[in-house]
């Protein structure tokens, strides 16, 4: 093994203590990546990944189509080396839905799928985790990076979770203390709404100068479908019914190969309607008249939903801050028009890695600055830059935003002198005197399905006797403010109903957490109309299990 104890702290006489050159917060595209480039930099360096989830890719979850610009600089023989990317994307339809009704509108030139995979990225990331471990990468799974180690202004590690604390904070029998790792860097590469990624943004003034991330909810369901309704290759997406035309979203419908379907809805968190549930908006949709037919029959086998950053361009922070770097989803380099953000989550980890091993080469600063230069100099850069309009010009409605889309496209070519702004999504959310309720259909058990049973496919489990990683600013605010002023959108908002509102005997409401049922979306860190709930590190391995998302 590489890694250096150090022993036991004066705070803590049970702590470890481990030293390595690069450490990386996260198992995901981006650190695996950036794990791999290091090593094919310098074989002899010490680094060590840190996954919050049972296993490298418990916790992945996306569509996905994958565009393998990024995987071919980074592995060129992927194919030899047994890549799990078994099916090709053969054909792409863009479709518009009314209730009854569906219209295939030209394909957006972003959404040209040819020479692109439709592929589990779970078992894409957990492929990328054997390569960096043949190649002398130590990965960590189970082990959550719950606090960054600052001193002196520069970020020197972090802080795992401990392990057997109860609810009431007292450690149980079983406790076992924070591990300390200490690093000459650390690469974030925790995904979208990293809970150390927006600490450290706000402690560093990262997001100075640039617009707040806007985010999505996606939602997604794995099905087996019958043999004759398969279509290896056959991608297709959607926008309008069943959202209104002020609320930003669509589907996905990809065909895998062994008769796998995965079909899956996002929901711009920007939406204004508190009564709207986008969990009952995608169950909703899967009735429609052109889906419906492909799930009867057919089995369901998994579900999971995930934030997802929606910004793009401008909304990116800065990057490197002394002794780190931001790297991935944790920055936010999604292209939300291409509907991918795989390739360039693994091109800023493998150009963070180039960054930090140069400046283990040759003594460079605390700060390296060269990693931001080098994404302005990169093709991510420039592909998000063509498109950084696209997303925000639907805050003006579908239509409106469809039609500049086209202009952007086609006209401008993405050279538009102008760049719109984001605004944060809770501050979207109106108040319910000026909405109605909005009537789902009850889920049939066959088609769609109600929330606890969707969570029991996703494998979501967490020590019971744990403190709540949803935490509150205010006891109040929920149900002084959040249930009469917004009707509660707690309840809505969330794929995996944790939030209920419950009366007790004199008919009084409190808010009751369920957090045994996160499956980690980030979602309610994001929507709450308040910013009252704060997601914070459950125990490392908690969480959902996701096999083949």
């Amino acid at each position: 093994m590489k890694l250096g104890f150090k022993g036991m702290t004066e705070n803590d006489k049970q702590r470890d203590v481990m030293e390595c050159d690069v450490l990386i917060a996260g198992a995901g595209p981006a650190g695996l990546s950036a794990a791999i480039r290091l090593m094919q930099l310098d074989s002899s360096l010490n680094v060590i990944v840190l996954e919050k989830g049972s296993e490298v890719g418990a916790h992945i979850l996306s569509g996905c189509v994958l565009e393998i610009r990024a995987l071919k600089e980074l592995i060129p023989q992927w194919k030899e080396k047994g890549a799990p990317l078994d099916t090709p994307a053969l054909s792409d339809r863009f479709s518009f839905l009314t209730e009854r009704r569906s219209y295939t509108l030209p394909t957006p030139p972003q959404m040209h799928n040819t020479g692109n995979y439709i592929i589990s990225l779970g078992r894409f990331v957990r492929w990328l985790g054997e390569q960096a471990q043949e190649a002398g990468v130590q990965i960590f799974p189970g082990f959550a990076a719950a606090e960054a180690i600052i001193e002196d202004g520069v970020v020197k590690g972090v802080l795992t979770g401990a392990f057997g604390v109860g609810k009431d904070g007292r450690k149980k029998d079983s406790y076992q203390p924070p591990m300390e790792l200490r690093a000459k860097y650390t690469i974030f590469a925790e995904g979208c709404r990293g809970s150390l990624s927006q600490q450290l943004m706000t402690q560093f003034g990262l997001r100075e100068g640039v617009d707040p991330q806007s985010y999505g909810i996606g939602i997604k369901e794995l099905w087996e479908i019958q043999p004759e309704k398969s279509s290896p290759g056959a991608i297709v997406h959607t926008i309008g019914w069943p959202l209104s035309a002020d609320t930003y979203g669509g589907s996905f419908i990809y065909h895998l190969a062994n008769n796998q379907l995965a079909i899956g809805f996002v929901v711009g968190l920007d939406y204004k309607n508190p009564y709207l549930d986008p969990y009952m908006e995608f169950q909703r949709f899967k009735h429609h008249p052109s889906v419906k037919p492909l799930l009867e029959g057919a089995k369901r086998l998994s579900y999971g939903a995930r934030a997802l950053n929606e910004g793009g361009f401008q909304s990116i922070p800065k990057l490197a801050m002394p002794g780190a770097v931001l790297t991935g989803c944790a920055a936010g380099f999604l292209n939300v028009p291409k509907i991918k953000g795989t390739h360039t989550a693994m091109k800023s980890g493998m150009l963070a890695a180039e960054a930090v091993q140069k400046a283990l080469a040759h003594g460079g600063g605390e700060l390296l600055a060269d990693y931001e230069a080098s994404i302005e100099h990169s093709w991510i850069f420039t592909e998000l830059h063509g498109v950084r309009n696209v997303r925000p010009a639907f805050r003006y409605g579908l239509y409106a935003g469809i039609a500049y889309a086209a202009f952007d496209t086609y006209v401008l070519r993405g050279k538009a002198p102008w760049t719109f702004k984001n605004h944060a999504d809770h501050k979207a959310l109106g108040k319910a005197e000026d909405y109605k309720p909005i009537a789902y259909a009850k889920p049939d058990g066959v088609i769609s399905f109600d929330r606890m049973s969707s969570v029991f496919l996703s494998n979501t489990n967490h020590a019971e006797d744990q403190p709540s990683h949803l935490t509150l600013k205010s006891a109040d605010v929920p149900t002084h403010l959040n249930f009469p002023l917004y009707a509660g959108p707690e309840q809505r908002y969330c794929p995996a109903g944790v939030y209920e509102f419950v009366e007790d005997g004199q008919g009084v409401k409190r808010l009751q957490i369920n957090a045994q049922n996160c499956v980690h979306c980030k979602t309610c860190d994001i929507k709450d109309p308040t910013q009252n709930i704060v997601w914070v590190t459950p125990e490392g391995g908690g969480g959902p299990n996701y096999s083949e998302m």
